[in-house]
């Protein structure tokens, strides 16, 4: 008897002005875990996946879904990049020789190139790494210095050494 009473226009009406109430609006939400195990109930049958399938084929919400999971999605990548076992897969696939070829199809790219000869530019321009380039040069030009000059001392004793020989040889005794 009160199903038939619900079903009537007033009992509709009813409905409606207790569902837009804030309290009532309140206490269905906060009684999240029967909302949880339904959704999970869904998700899993045959029919809630295919209507998630159906769902998902609409451009507006899969933008509208992946907008309100970013943040989400965010955290989980950042989590899962921090877990070792996570690392290791990410690894086999880089090391993957098909994905090795793909990666360096895609660097060796008109935009890609010119994206890294910015980045190189501006890399080159910043004070640390021109200090740390003089420094280097330094480095290099003093091992370079100190190498002819070693060179330079050993032919001298080389070449001294030989003069005193021969000078040996053609003195009288």
């Amino acid at each position: 008897m009160l199903v038939d009473l619900l079903k009537t226009d007033e009992g509709k009406k009813a409905i409606k002005e207790v569902l837009s109430d804030k309290e009532i609006q309140q206490d269905i939400l906060i009684d999240q875990e029967v909302i949880k195990q339904t959704i999970e109930k869904q998700l899993l049958s045959e029919k809630g996946q295919k209507f998630w399938q159906t769902l998902f084929k609409d451009p507006k919400f899969s933008v509208a879904f992946a907008k309100s999971m970013r943040k989400e999605h965010e955290k989980l990548m950042k989590d899962l990049m921090k877990d070792p076992q996570y690392q290791a897969e990410v690894m086999k696939i880089m090391q993957n020789p098909q994905m090795a070829e793909k990666l360096l199809s895609l660097v060796d790219t008109q935009p890609v190139r010119k994206e890294m000869k910015k980045v190189m530019l501006e890399t080159f321009e910043s004070p640390i790494v021109q200090a740390q380039i003089q420094e280097m040069l330094k480095k290099v030009a003093h091992e370079e210095i100190d190498q002819s000059i070693s060179k330079k001392g050993k032919e001298a004793s080389t070449s001294g050494g030989g003069q005193e020989q021969q000078e040996d040889s053609t003195s009288p005794q």
